[in-house]
């Protein structure tokens, strides 16, 4: 994060000749999204503890994980907060909190029953089967400690983190389960930000007077960390060994993609200090190609402020977009896959990149709002520093979120106001997550705040497109498909996804992979690479349903969606 001044029309673009077949999209853009927040029930309100000594980890506000806990087919929401300071009184009693989705677009806070009144200085989180039982485990990270829940299957959730030996002490972040080395057991990756304490709080200040809140850049960097499963609920930490241990990091995302082998490569974002891609080399380790990935720094040889990325097939030709959201006066990375661990940059011919120079990003990802085969970009914003309009005017704490329409061939469109009055409220914006949390097939938002409310963005007339959604189960009992991969055939071509833990920022979006079929109504096939590295052909696949996969059995359930 820096506060630096760029002069207007100082940014140099490369432009790369494409050469995609894009499929045409409506013109008219009629789709709108609706703050629903106070009717659904979720009153979470993020905490950071300030009481004006302008500690760093204040500014980083927190995440929100997207989960079917009890498996009835409703996404529920976890939402991690930070806690009062050591002998500073008052402020509210904050906690994770879990609310079961009731249907019907209202929640219920479940936090209590479930186990989960736990209160730590949280940052992020993520949400995977880590013991193959069929049900979905939860992992948080956070200031000085992290926590690992184990899923009883009852409801209820059991601490497991000593037993299991992922503690992490440290400042960890955001953090993505990723079957590495493709044996059956999801292995844990967590970032890792800086060494700091309140007693190493270094003072730094915006106007030579007052105090104000750090970049990182005067702090240590701490290593991210790679737990191993072992198989039998236990962790062995493997960081070194596996080749990702690297104190310069100041990691504040990660996501994972597979190759065309479907092994699992790590894209992780870096605070001030080059990204890293780490390329899975098949024998347990991995090695950091960002920089020959072209992904390390800028175009001026400069790493950035970046903070939440995702990567997508955005365009149907599975070569992957990765967006990346950095700093105020830097803008968005926009990079395509060239070849496997290759990326150009596309930022400014994509639109997306020049759209939010004055903006901070934080929470963003890749989702088909609109449902026409195209994956758009929705972005969170809002400034680590308070007080920032005092140094400069143009620049707000409080910013609205970004909406990027995928334009095919013509590249993105910013429609955030065009979509309604819901999308134009400025917030100090920090986590995002997406799901169908109304069963209607379209995606709607999930969005955290630093110091506010979660904000709940209905997507209403998404689903006036057709749509497909796809459950992955791995193997005979396990309760996800994290590393599988679905490529759907529709007439408009080829659609490929898979099955992420990770991506945005301290967040997780919904397991279920949804693809948009616009107007197309015919059957679609779908062919499926699961983790073990076996292949499956589904054929037949109705538009406006949702289907349900288990490894070795083709499609167990099936619903008529209720559009």
């Amino acid at each position: 994060m820096r506060f630096t001044r760029i002069a207007p029309g100082a940014i140099v673009v490369a432009v790369t000749a494409l050469t995609w077949v894009w499929p045409a999209v409506p013109a008219e853009e009629t789709v709108s999204f609706t703050d629903v927040t106070a009717a659904s029930g979720v009153t979470f309100r993020h905490f950071t503890g300030a009481y004006g000594k302008k500690y760093l980890p204040e500014t980083m506000g927190s995440g929100v994980c997207v989960l079917d806990f009890d498996n009835d087919g409703r996404q529920d929401l976890l939402f991690v907060s930070g806690k009062a300071w050591p002998g500073q009184p008052g402020g509210p009693k904050t906690s994770l909190t879990l609310y079961r989705n009731l249907g019907g677009g209202r929640f219920k806070d479940v936090t209590e029953a479930a186990g989960l009144t736990r209160q730590l200085y949280g940052m992020g989180c993520a949400v995977g089967d880590y013991d193959n039982d069929g049900f979905v485990d939860i992992y948080v990270t956070g200031l000085g400690s992290a926590l690992l829940f184990k899923n009883n299957g009852n409801g209820t959730f059991t601490d497991v983190t000593a037993r299991a030996g992922v503690a992490d002490l440290g400042w960890s972040t955001s953090a993505a389960w990723v079957d590495y080395d493709r044996d059956g057991h999801l292995d844990l990756f967590v970032g890792h930000y800086v060494t700091w304490s309140r007693d190493t709080d270094i003072w730094c200040t915006l106007d030579g007077k007052n105090k104000s809140y750090c970049t990182p850049e005067p702090y240590v960097g701490e290593s991210n960390r790679l737990f191993h499963n072992n198989g039998n609920g236990t962790f062995t930490e493997v960081s070194g060994k596996a080749g990702v241990a690297n104190a310069r990091g100041k990691t504040l995302g990660v996501a994972v993609y597979p190759t065309a082998e479907g092994w699992p490569n790590l894209v992780v974002a870096n605070d001030t200090q080059p990204n890293y891609l780490y390329v899975n080399k098949k024998n347990g380790t991995f090695a950091d190609d960002g920089v020959q990935a072209g992904i390390a720094f800028d175009e001026n040889g400069k790493a950035r402020g970046a903070m939440g990325l995702d990567l997508a097939d955005f365009d149907g030709s599975g070569k992957l977009g990765l967006v990346i959201g950095n700093f105020s006066h830097e803008m968005t990375s926009f990079y395509v896959q060239e070849h496997e661990n290759f990326f150009f940059d596309w930022s400014g011919p994509s639109r997306v990149g020049p759209a939010g120079l004055l903006l901070v990003k934080f929470g963003l990802f890749f989702f088909d709002y609109n449902l026409d085969g195209l994956e758009d970009v929705f972005i969170v914003n809002g400034h680590v520093e308070d007080e920032i309009q005092k140094i400069q005017p143009e620049v707000s704490h409080a910013q609205a979120p970004l909406l990027f329409l995928n334009l095919g061939k013509e590249g993105f469109r910013e429609v955030a106001a065009k979509t309604g009055a819901a999308l134009t409220r400025k917030f100090v914006g920090r986590g995002a997550a997406y799901a169908d949390l109304d069963g209607d097939g379209d995606l709607d938002i999930v969005a955290t705040s630093n110091g506010g409310p979660a904000i709940l963005f209905r997507n209403d007339a998404g689903n006036r497109n057709h749509v497909l959604r796809m459950t992955l189960l791995r193997g005979p009992r396990a309760g996800d498909g994290i590393g599988a991969r679905a490529v759907v055939q529709t007439k408009a071509g080829r659609r490929m996804k898979w099955v992420k833990s990770g991506s945005s920022y301290l967040s997780q979006s919904e397991l279920p992979l949804t693809f948009g079929l616009a107007r197309d109504t015919t059957p679609v096939s779908a062919e499926i690479l699961w983790p073990s590295g076996k292949r499956e052909t589904l054929t037949g696949l109705q538009p406006n349903y949702a289907y349900t996969v288990r490894e070795g059995r083709g499609v167990v359930a099936q619903s008529k969606i209720q559009r």
